[in-house]
Formats: structure tokens, sequence, C-alpha cells
């Protein structure tokens, strides 16, 4: 018994240490992939404020319709914007990949412009600071409804106030009471390996240690979209190759 403990010992030993010596060779690769609309019918939200409408400083926040950023599709690729996409407890690490993040970009900029908040999705590192800011000439309030952020604050027309972050287990709505129409999400990680859909839904998340990896799709109108929900979907990454997540789809009978 003592012979096969030791055994197993080494042999675990022998897989983390190659696990380690793959990483700090430099063997990363990348995966790609693209969230598509799944229906026949590509949907157009409502505006959240119509322009000329009867709200709160209409003067600045009804000079022109208030888009509702919640579900956003591409009429002709049907890619998904604003899809939040990340690995779930990465296996092996990228020092240089965090490094240069935070060298290209140490604080991240969520604005409250046209009374909305741009961008509608952020996914940042706990790393970075967050700086709260408004472009409007009217106040806003900022509420954050996290596990281990839950913060509500003033910013006053024209403002700003930088915030440290903390990483959170899935992402933070993101509300301003002032204008109850305003929302969106924030989701902080403890590590390189995120990316939010463009306009076609497309995402790529580079440097990431080859291996299997388990990914996330999520999107706020349905959820964890990918197969395996929050434990993610598995993926294999070679050195320098591309790993193709593929199409993943957004069932449209699962929007809420």
């Amino acid at each position: 018994m003592r012979i096969f403990n030791a055994s197993m010992l080494c042999l675990s030993a022998l897989c983390l240490a190659l696990a380690t010596q793959s990483t700090a060779l430099g063997q990363y690769g990348t995966i790609k992939g693209q969230v598509v609309w799944g229906g026949a019918q590509v949907p157009e939200l409502p505006p959240k404020v119509k322009a000329g409408e009867n709200v709160k400083d209409a003067q600045v926040c009804a000079t022109e319709p208030v888009p509702d950023e919640s579900l956003v599709v591409d009429p002709d690729s049907k890619g998904v914007k604003y899809c939040l996409v990340y690995l779930v407890r990465p296996k092996g690490d990228n020092p240089d990949k965090a490094e240069q993040l935070l060298a290209d970009e140490p604080q991240v900029v969520i604005d409250q412009q046209g009374c909305k908040f741009v961008p509608h999705l952020v996914a940042m590192h706990e790393k970075q600071q967050a700086l709260f800011k408004s472009s409007d000439p009217v106040a806003h309030n900022v509420r954050l409804q996290g596990f281990t952020n839950s913060v509500n604050f003033m910013l006053p027309a024209k403002g700003e106030l930088p915030r440290p972050l903390s990483a959170e287990r899935r992402p933070m709505p993101m509300a301003c009471d002032i204008h109850p129409w305003m929302q969106g999400y924030v989701m902080v990680f403890d590590h390189p390996f995120f990316a939010v859909t463009d306009e076609q839904g497309n995402f790529e998340i580079d440097g990431v240690p080859a291996g299997e990896q388990s990914v996330v799709v999520w999107h706020e109108k349905v959820g964890y979209v990918t197969e395996g929900l929050a434990r993610g979907q598995s993926v294999t990454v070679e050195d320098g190759k591309d790993a193709s997540l593929g199409p993943v789809t957004l069932d449209p009978s699962k929007v809420r």
C-alpha cells in the first residue's frame, strides 16, 4: 500500500512538473470563436428611452434614443455582442500576458455617457484600476452588486472616481438608481484569460497555457451559454496553434 501511495505521489509530481515546464518554456496557444444567434429572426429591442420622452434629466437623457444593449445581434453575421468569455480555473499561468495587460491598460474607464454605461459590459483584471466617470452634465450614481464588491456612490456632473475592485465569481450587475434604465455588468478576474465578444460575436484569448482548459461563455439574457455551464466547456490548447470553440449558439428559447 505504501509503495502504491508513493508511486501515485511521484506520478502527480511528474505531471505537475511537466505542466509547469510547458508553461515555463512558453507553450501557449489561442482560443477563438464566435457566439451566434440561433433564431431565424434577428431581435431588435426597442430603446430604453425614446427621443423626447419625459424622463429624469430629459434635456440630457432624451435628446436621442437610449438603446437597449442587453441583447445586441448583428443582422448580417448573427453574431451576438457583449458576451463574456473566460477560462475557469486556468491550468497553468502566463506572467508575461498579465504584465502586458497591466502595462497596456492600467486603468479601465467605465463611463456614463448619454445616460447609459459605456461600455455596457466590462471585463477587467483585479490589478487594473476601475475609473468610474460621468461625461454627462448631470449627476449619476453607480451601484455594484457583487460578492466581494458591493458599493454605491455618487458621481457629480463631469465627475470621476478611481476605485479598486476585487475578483468576483460571476458578473456584477451595475446600475444608476437616478436613471433606472441605466444598467450594465462588470466582471473582475484574478487572471488575464478573458474577452468580450465584438459586434460580430467574435472573441479571441491569446497566450493561453497549452493543455486542457475550461471555457465559459456568459450572456446576461441567458446566463451560461456553453456546455458545462459554470464549469465550462473543455477545449484543448496546443502550443502556437489556434483552438476553435466553434460557433457557440445562443438559444432564443433560453432568453429571459
